[in-house]
């Protein structure tokens, strides 16, 4: 991504010099492009990327915010907090030959990536097969790469007609913005480049009109004006001025300052990756995967809940008291899947089977999930609830993702949730309990 930040002048000459000098002088002299994104100090020395960055660029037709994701198996959790944040997806692959195959074969990550970011609701994805010159600009490389993970992708739910595959070398700079005329590229390939693509990306319908709802996904301390918090509004629209309540919690805060790519705006709405600086309210009570909301429309919370789930290619079936770790935006807490409530017809959603024992691959099915505290035997009543909307309800608030043992199970939709008793305290007016 650096280098298409490059060419679209969104890297000015000064930083790529001074990343090119230090990448260097550490010994990674060919991961000068992925510093612009890969910030810290670990991540420059490691050579891997293991957070979220954020980066902006623009086409002719689109203002397209990049969200660069970890692909290494340790980060899953911080690569989900991005995919979670996503509209379309971007996925780069290595054609070097052994390279792509260890990503695609089974357990690798480019088969988990695109598994999480549909069931995360991504349904346009990008293709780039990247490093083609280091294969001499093989087609049939290209084709190989491109017929294996386009059957993938159908298997997966992604639409063929929202499915686009790139050939590109990112160090040479070749077809990421200008046509492959002048490169051995172009003696076999005459489609578009990859911002091409970006320019055709279709944005999805926005919830504007629902309440708001923001997940927090990072939390920092800003300069002179209150705590900052990011995150994607999932629903509803954010004004400088109004005061949101902070769930899981009592507490609420004022919107101070709104900034969306780096610009004070008076406003913000859903589908924006906006940064809001918040007073009133001390900064512990802010943590990644809590919510903001309106305090005269919150969003529930649960400790249990029933949800219609995808089971993936996974060796051991999923039982009743399975242990597992569920993950809803940027938070992750420890749950159990408390009960095998039904399987259903993957197409239609008919009951098939009430009550199983398991779950195995490829199964739909409802199921009761408990969470539960940080370890196996804690009681249930310690359980700190988490912010959950149904499906039918909020699309973006209403995906999970369940993984066990490092590796991504499932994947699913809350139906209905046992929300928990809130107290609410406004000045001057009594106490009441809404559920």
């Amino acid at each position: 991504m650096g280098r298409l930040l490059y060419e679209l002048g969104r890297v000015d000459e000064k930083t790529r010099v001074a990343n090119e000098r230090g990448s260097s002088k550490a010994g990674k002299s060919s991961f000068s492009w992925a510093w612009e994104l890969d910030g810290t100090i670990e991540e420059r020395e490691r050579g891997i990327t293991m957070d979220i960055a954020l980066q902006s660029l623009s086409t002719p037709q689109r203002q397209v915010t990049i969200l660069d994701a970890p692909g290494h198996k340790d980060f899953i959790p911080n690569m989900i907090s991005g995919a979670t944040q996503a509209d379309c997806a971007l996925l780069v692959v290595d054609a070097i030959t052994g390279e792509f195959e260890a990503g695609f074969d089974r357990g690798g990550q480019t088969r988990e990536h695109l598994l999480l970011v549909r069931s995360l609701g991504v349904s346009q994805v990008i293709v780039a097969v990247n490093k083609l010159d280091q294969v001499n600009w093989d087609p049939s490389r290209f084709e190989e790469i491109c017929g294996l993970l386009r059957a993938f992708l159908v298997q997966s739910g992604f639409p063929s007609s929202k499915t686009s595959f790139v050939p590109v070398s990112a160090m040479l700079g070749v077809n990421l913005v200008n046509n492959a005329d002048a490169s051995v590229l172009s003696k076999w390939y005459k489609g578009p480049t990859l911002v091409d693509l970006l320019d055709k990306l279709e944005p999805p319908t926005r919830e504007i009109a629902s309440p708001l709802r923001l997940p927090i996904s990072n939390v920092f301390k800003g300069q002179n004006s209150g705590t900052g918090v990011t995150g994607r509004i999932c629903g509803g629209v954010v004004q400088v001025g109004e005061r949101l309540r902070v769930l899981p919690g009592d507490e609420s805060a004022i919107v101070r300052l709104i900034d969306v790519e780096e610009q004070s705006v008076p406003w913000a709405a859903a589908g924006t990756n906006a940064t809001l600086y918040l007073t009133s309210i001390d900064p512990i009570h802010l943590s990644i995967g809590s919510v903001l909301c309106p305090p005269s429309d919150i969003v529930p919370l649960a400790t249990v809940f029933t949800a219609r789930i995808i089971v993936f290619d996974i060796q051991l079936p999923i039982t009743t008291g399975t242990s597992i770790e569920l993950f809803h935006h940027s938070r992750d807490v420890p749950a159990t899947i408390s009960k095998l409530i039904a399987t259903l017809d993957r197409a239609s959603g008919v009951v098939t089977k009430k009550n199983p024992r398991v779950l195995s691959r490829g199964t739909s099915a409802e199921v009761e999930i408990s969470l539960r505290v940080g370890t196996l035997s804690g009681p249930t009543l310690n359980t700190r609830p988490i912010p959950l909307e149904p499906f039918s309800v909020n699309k973006d608030m209403g995906r999970i993702l369940v993984r066990r043992g490092g590796e991504t199970i499932s994947a699913g939709k809350p139906l209905i949730i046992r929300a928990v008793e809130i107290l609410i305290a406004l000045p001057g007016i009594v106490l009441d309990i809404i559920s």
